[in-house]
């Protein structure tokens, strides 16, 4: 697994940070904020995209492709896949962003209309296709399997694990690397956002601005990023004696077909996601360990989120931990599912639960238990993970230890 995260980079990192209750979230530095009602954002920090890879591909690359580079060369490192042994038409790349190289466009209109003259980058293509996060990490490492690129919103990143999962079923490849990358950092996303009331306006308490399930939480906290996972059939896995770090056994996804930006008020769709996660994995809802929740700080979101556990798992909703990790990484859009699922994986290696920070305000509609602000320990199996996006896009995925 690879990281790029506001909270830590690499996944050691990002998780050492995250169960210490470090928070992301800061004044924007990437635009000029001034004039926006939000001038807060969970930011990459200490970030050098030449450390990494050469300094040409670097100014032919969007800010989005540099973290999935990143983060998939840090997967594949310690998948111990040896690259060039592999029959690279078995390994593919299944990557999501929500928007691909949008900062991209927005820069080069405004210079575009600011010169008045018909001249753009020549890389300028290649800098804001979706498509080429995926397409220079198969140029990069030599892939030539299955390539997909995924846009369902928020819920990308768990849909990109649960399609390379149904690809390595039908024996189209033996190795997939699934990821998801986000940098939507530009002032005409934050407006957009901001005039749809989805953001947090808490300018001066930065860090307590992002604040899943507590009923001060007045909206998202935008945070940017990547996440890349190495999938594998096991039995692929074990004749290289790879690492191991869970399995993946549930996987589903449906739409609300209710409304563009809300969630449907009932949980419908949700609860119907959730149900057929659990169904796919063989499993019953007194066998989940633990709930890594979507929880976008939204008053909205959050409540329908807590509805929604409650139909599928009964009275045993109030016993299962249920913690979002969007208190200290922000909403990494995109990257949020694959980031979610990464830290679902180390919860079960280390049997550590991930708090949810900023939590100091019971809701009455929020009643279940958030694993408010301290990581907790516990020995875990078992463990949903939930996306729910824009457009009513739902995605649930099921791991365990192996």
């Amino acid at each position: 697994m690879g990281a790029i995260t506001p909270v830590g980079n690499g996944a050691k990192a990002f998780w050492e940070n995250l169960i210490a209750g470090q928070c992301g979230v800061d004044r924007i530095t990437l635009f000029d904020s001034s004039g926006l009602p939000c001038r807060i954002g969970a930011e990459i920090k200490n970030f050098c995209i030449t450390d990494h890879i050469p300094p040409k591909l670097a100014r032919e690359t969007d800010r989005f492709m540099h973290f999935a580079l990143v983060t998939a060369a840090e997967a594949l490192n310690g998948s111990g896949l040896q690259v060039g042994s592999a029959d690279p038409y078995r390994v593919g790349v299944v990557f999501g962003t929500s928007a691909g190289g949008l900062t991209t466009v927005t820069d080069a209109q405004t210079n575009f209309m600011s010169k008045a003259r018909y001249r753009v980058n020549p890389h300028f293509m290649s800098k804001m296709l979706p498509n080429l996060a995926a397409g220079h990490i198969a140029i990069r490492h030599g892939f030539k399997g299955p390539s997909l690129t995924i846009a369902t919103a928020c819920a990308t990143g768990t849909d990109v694990v649960g399609i390379a999962m149904s690809i390595l079923q039908t024996g189209a490849a033996d190795v997939i690397l699934a990821g998801a990358s986000d940098s939507l950092y530009c002032q005409l996303v934050f407006a957009g956002l901001c005039s749809a009331r989805a953001m947090s306006t808490r300018n001066d308490e930065p860090a307590k601005a992002s604040r899943p399930f507590d009923r001060q939480r007045d909206g998202m906290v935008m945070g940017e990023g990547a996440g890349t996972v190495v999938l594998e059939t096991l039995d692929h896995a074990r004749r290289r004696n790879a690492p191991i770090w869970g399995e993946l056994i549930g996987y589903a996804n449906c739409g609300d077909g209710f409304h563009a930006m809300a969630p449907q008020p009932d949980g419908k769709g949700e609860i119907y996601c959730m149900r057929e996660a659990l169904t796919g994995a063989g499993l019953g809802p007194q066998e989940i360990d633990y709930i890594n929740a979507h929880g976008t700080s939204t008053p909205q979101g959050d409540r329908v989120e807590t509805l929604a556990i409650k139909e599928v798992f009964g009275p045993r909703a109030y016993q299962i931990p249920v913690s979002s990790i969007k208190g200290a990484t922000g909403h990494m859009i995109a990257a949020a599912g694959i980031i979610e699922l990464i830290a679902s994986l180390k919860a079960i290696n280390q049997s550590i639960i991930p708090p949810t920070i900023n939590y100091d305000e019971p809701d009455p509609e929020c009643d279940l238990n958030y694993v408010p602000n301290h990581a907790r320990h516990l020995s875990i199996n078992t463990v949903m993970s939930n996306s729910f996006g824009f457009g009513g896009q739902n995605a649930s995925i099921v791991v365990r230890k192996i």
